[in-house]
């Protein structure tokens, strides 16, 4: 008697689901999100919009992407949900996470307090994560 794995899926459960973009929902229970590391948002008094202050709350997600930047081998971005640039991991804590992305990891980051200091300075802290497939 053959034994099924609860994971699997039938050939055309596969077929409809990636037919109807639903591909996601065979990998998302698949996948899951490492705590690395907290730290903070740097570079937010030099952003040109700043709009994206009202846009962002605690829990977000954040995309970060490498940088080819002339000031810092390392630099990783970090953009809000909406696609703007919110600023970048600080210099003193982007060498690892550098390193794994440059290997092909996938790497988020949630907001975890916003603090504002003056009318133009929020202090963002969030925490890093490897998504691990």
């Amino acid at each position: 008697m053959e034994q099924r794995n609860e994971l699997s899926i039938s050939e055309s459960q596969a077929v409809a689901l990636t037919q109807q973009g639903g591909l996601d929902e065979i990998i998302k229970p698949l996948t899951k999100e490492i705590h690395l590391f907290d730290t903070y948002v740097a570079g937010v008094s030099y952003l040109d919009d700043k709009s994206i202050f009202e846009e962002i709350k605690v829990g977000d997600r954040l995309s970060l992407r490498r940088e080819k930047n002339k000031f810092d081998d390392n630099a990783i971005l970090i953009f809000a949900s909406s696609g703007k640039k919110l600023g970048y991991i600080p210099e003193k804590d982007n060498v690892i996470f550098s390193r794994l992305m440059d290997a092909g990891k996938l790497l988020v980051a949630y907001i975890k307090e916003i603090k504002k200091r003056s009318i133009d300075y929020m202090q963002i802290s969030i925490k890093i994560y490897l998504v691990d497939f």
